[in-house]
Protein backbone atom coordinates (compact mmCIF):
# COMPACT_ATOMS: atom_id res chain seq x y z
CA UNK A 1 0.00 0.00 0.00
CA UNK A 2 1.17 3.37 -0.84
CA UNK A 3 2.65 5.51 2.11
CA UNK A 4 0.74 8.66 2.59
CA UNK A 5 3.83 10.59 1.31
CA UNK A 6 3.59 8.94 -2.05
CA UNK A 7 -0.54 9.89 -2.40
CA UNK A 8 1.01 13.13 -1.49
CA UNK A 9 3.42 12.96 -3.99
CA UNK A 10 0.92 11.41 -6.62
CA UNK A 11 -1.04 14.84 -6.04
CA UNK A 12 -3.85 12.11 -4.43
CA UNK A 13 -3.68 13.94 -1.35
CA UNK A 14 -3.06 18.08 -1.60
CA UNK A 15 0.40 19.38 -0.61
CA UNK A 16 2.18 22.13 -0.45
CA UNK A 17 5.25 21.50 -2.42
CA UNK A 18 8.37 23.76 -2.49
CA UNK A 19 10.56 21.35 -4.24
CA UNK A 20 10.43 18.88 -6.90
CA UNK A 21 12.45 16.88 -9.23
CA UNK A 22 12.31 12.91 -10.85
CA UNK A 23 13.99 11.76 -7.56
CA UNK A 24 12.78 14.26 -4.64
CA UNK A 25 10.26 16.57 -3.17
CA UNK A 26 9.42 18.63 -0.67
CA UNK A 27 6.12 19.84 1.07
CA UNK A 28 5.41 21.13 4.29
CA UNK A 29 4.30 19.17 7.26
CA UNK A 30 0.83 19.33 7.60
CA UNK A 31 2.05 19.13 11.67
CA UNK A 32 5.06 21.84 11.94
CA UNK A 33 6.95 22.75 14.90
CA UNK A 34 7.01 26.28 13.14
CA UNK A 35 5.64 27.62 10.04
CA UNK A 36 7.65 26.34 7.27
CA UNK A 37 8.81 23.07 8.35
CA UNK A 38 9.48 21.24 5.27
CA UNK A 39 9.76 16.94 4.63
CA UNK A 40 12.69 16.51 2.33
CA UNK A 41 11.14 12.72 0.86
CA UNK A 42 12.36 10.43 -1.78
CA UNK A 43 10.07 10.00 -4.59
CA UNK A 44 10.83 6.04 -4.31
CA UNK A 45 8.96 4.23 -0.95
CA UNK A 46 11.96 3.12 0.92
CA UNK A 47 11.20 2.88 4.61
CA UNK A 48 14.61 3.94 6.18
CA UNK A 49 16.99 6.55 5.19
CA UNK A 50 19.75 3.60 5.91
CA UNK A 51 18.55 1.76 3.27
CA UNK A 52 18.53 4.50 0.33
CA UNK A 53 20.65 4.15 -2.71
CA UNK A 54 23.66 6.12 -1.39
CA UNK A 55 23.57 8.32 -4.48
CA UNK A 56 19.42 9.41 -3.84
CA UNK A 57 20.57 10.42 -0.18
CA UNK A 58 22.99 12.43 -1.63
CA UNK A 59 20.95 14.15 -4.05
CA UNK A 60 17.81 14.05 -0.65
CA UNK A 61 20.62 15.92 1.65
CA UNK A 62 21.45 18.35 -0.74
CA UNK A 63 18.39 19.16 -1.62
CA UNK A 64 17.96 19.53 1.95
CA UNK A 65 20.81 22.19 2.33
CA UNK A 66 19.25 24.62 0.11
CA UNK A 67 15.76 24.13 1.65
CA UNK A 68 17.55 24.57 5.08
CA UNK A 69 19.32 28.13 3.85
CA UNK A 70 15.87 29.08 1.90
CA UNK A 71 14.38 28.72 5.48
CA UNK A 72 17.11 30.67 7.17
CA UNK A 73 16.76 33.34 4.90
CA UNK A 74 13.12 33.40 4.37
CA UNK A 75 11.95 33.35 8.41
CA UNK A 76 15.46 35.11 9.73
CA UNK A 77 16.20 32.10 11.50
CA UNK A 78 19.65 31.40 13.21
CA UNK A 79 19.48 27.67 11.87
CA UNK A 80 17.79 25.39 10.05
CA UNK A 81 17.01 22.49 12.20
CA UNK A 82 17.56 19.10 10.53
CA UNK A 83 16.05 15.79 11.80
CA UNK A 84 15.28 12.19 10.55
CA UNK A 85 12.89 10.64 13.04
CA UNK A 86 11.29 7.90 10.73
CA UNK A 87 8.38 6.43 13.13
CA UNK A 88 5.38 8.44 11.70
CA UNK A 89 5.44 7.21 8.26
CA UNK A 90 7.16 4.45 7.08
CA UNK A 91 8.84 6.49 4.11
CA UNK A 92 11.82 8.27 4.37
CA UNK A 93 12.53 11.69 5.23
CA UNK A 94 14.24 14.33 6.59
CA UNK A 95 12.86 17.06 9.05
CA UNK A 96 13.94 20.75 7.90
CA UNK A 97 12.50 23.43 10.40
CA UNK A 98 13.22 27.09 11.51
CA UNK A 99 15.16 26.60 14.51
CA UNK A 100 15.56 29.23 17.23
CA UNK A 101 16.31 27.12 19.52
CA UNK A 102 16.25 23.75 20.15
CA UNK A 103 12.50 23.02 20.98
CA UNK A 104 11.50 22.41 17.38
CA UNK A 105 14.02 19.12 17.36
CA UNK A 106 10.74 17.60 19.76
CA UNK A 107 8.28 16.59 17.15
CA UNK A 108 5.50 16.46 20.56
CA UNK A 109 6.14 20.01 20.27
CA UNK A 110 4.80 20.02 16.73
CA UNK A 111 1.09 21.88 16.22
CA UNK A 112 -1.73 19.89 15.72
CA UNK A 113 -3.03 19.91 12.05
CA UNK A 114 -6.34 21.43 13.04
CA UNK A 115 -4.12 24.77 15.07
CA UNK A 116 -1.89 25.54 11.75
CA UNK A 117 -3.21 28.51 9.79
CA UNK A 118 -4.11 27.89 6.16
CA UNK A 119 -2.54 31.41 5.25
CA UNK A 120 0.45 31.01 7.14
CA UNK A 121 0.89 27.57 5.64
CA UNK A 122 0.45 28.66 2.09
CA UNK A 123 2.75 32.12 2.95
CA UNK A 124 5.35 29.97 4.04
CA UNK A 125 5.52 27.63 1.42
CA UNK A 126 5.21 30.63 -1.05
CA UNK A 127 8.87 32.12 1.20
CA UNK A 128 10.17 29.34 0.82
CA UNK A 129 10.59 29.06 -2.90
CA UNK A 130 10.85 32.84 -3.60
CA UNK A 131 14.15 32.12 -1.45
CA UNK A 132 15.06 28.93 -3.20
CA UNK A 133 14.40 30.76 -6.50
CA UNK A 134 16.77 33.75 -5.47
CA UNK A 135 19.22 31.53 -4.68
CA UNK A 136 19.25 30.11 -8.17
CA UNK A 137 17.52 26.92 -7.15
CA UNK A 138 15.49 25.55 -9.81
CA UNK A 139 12.12 23.77 -8.13
CA UNK A 140 10.38 22.47 -10.72
CA UNK A 141 7.05 23.61 -8.87
CA UNK A 142 4.73 26.72 -9.91
CA UNK A 143 4.23 29.65 -7.15
CA UNK A 144 1.53 27.64 -6.38
CA UNK A 145 3.28 24.58 -5.53
CA UNK A 146 1.89 22.27 -7.98
CA UNK A 147 5.02 20.14 -9.79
Amino acid sequence: MASVFTKIINGEIPGRFVYRDSTVAAFLTIEPVAYGHTLVVPVEEVDRWTDMDPELWAHCNEIAQHIGSAIVHAFDAPRAGYLIAGFEVPHAHIHIFPAHDMSGYSLANAMNMDDTDPAQMDAAAHKIREALAEAGVETGVTASGQS
